[in-house]
Order: structure tokens, then C-alpha cells, then sequence
């Protein structure tokens, strides 16, 4: 259905050490690099996720938005959030299975140094 997304950022090096570190757990590299942003991707395709520099003052989106990666195992989303608490995330909800999800669905919620709320999953 999509075939990618990018988040306007404030610091490209904070973003980078926050999502190198929140990603690779997940599966994603850095596809690409550029002065004013970097994408994310799995190793050898094109990127599916991006942050670019933005100059002027960003607006995040607001309640009920956030961005869901798919985790290939639990441990990965153990190891998304505790590597996003590491780079200056916050606690947006920490890894354990939501029953009202589903039965299987086991996420952590955090958000990124910008502000923007970012979820693990496996199920």
C-alpha cells in the first residue's frame, strides 16, 4: 500500500545515531545518505523510511498518529526499546503484549528525540 515515508527532523546527526540504533534491531539499515537526510530500508532494496532536515519549525502530527514498525521476533522489540531509550527516546509504553490488539501482539511505544511516537511489533 505505501511505498515510503519521511519525517521532517531538527539535528540529522541525533536522528541518525537514534534510528541506526532503533533499527537495526528491526531488520534496517541506511539505504542512502545525503546532507539533509538519511533513508532506511532492508539491506539491498530501496529505503521505506526517511528523515530529512528540515529548517524551518516543524508541527508534529498530533494525537492518534504514530509510525508502526514490524519487528521479526519479540527480542527485536525488547531491543528497539531499550536502543531508543539509549539515544534520547522517551517512554511511550514499554514492550509487552496489548490483548486488546490481539492475543499475540506483543509492541513497545516510544518517541523519537523530535517528538514523533514510533512503535515495534511482532505478532
Amino acid at each position: 500500500m505505501l511505498s515510503h515515508l519521511s519525517f521532517g527532523i531538527a539535528d540529522l546527526g541525533r536522528s541518525a545515531a537514534f534510528y541506526d540504533a532503533t533499527l537495526a534491531p528491526l531488520g534496517f539499515v541506511r539505504i542512502w545518505t545525503a546532507d539533509d537526510g538519511i533513508g532506511y530500508g532492508p539491506p539491498g532494496e530501496l529505503d521505506v523510511f526517511a528523515v530529512k532536515l528540515q529548517s524551518k519549525t516543524m508541527a508534529l502530527p498530533g494525537p492518534g498518529f504514530h509510525l508502526a514498525f514490524t519487528a521479526p521476533h519479540r527480542d527485536a522489540v525488547d531491543q528497539f526499546y531499550a536502543a531508543a531509550l539509549a539515544q534520547g527516546g522517551r517512554d511511550a509504553g514499554g514492550p509487552g503484549l496489548r490483548p486488546n490488539y490481539g492475543p499475540s501482539y506483543y509492541a513497545a511505544f516510544v518517541f523519537d528525540p523530535d517528538g514523533y511516537k514510533l512503535e515495534a511489533v511482532h505478532q
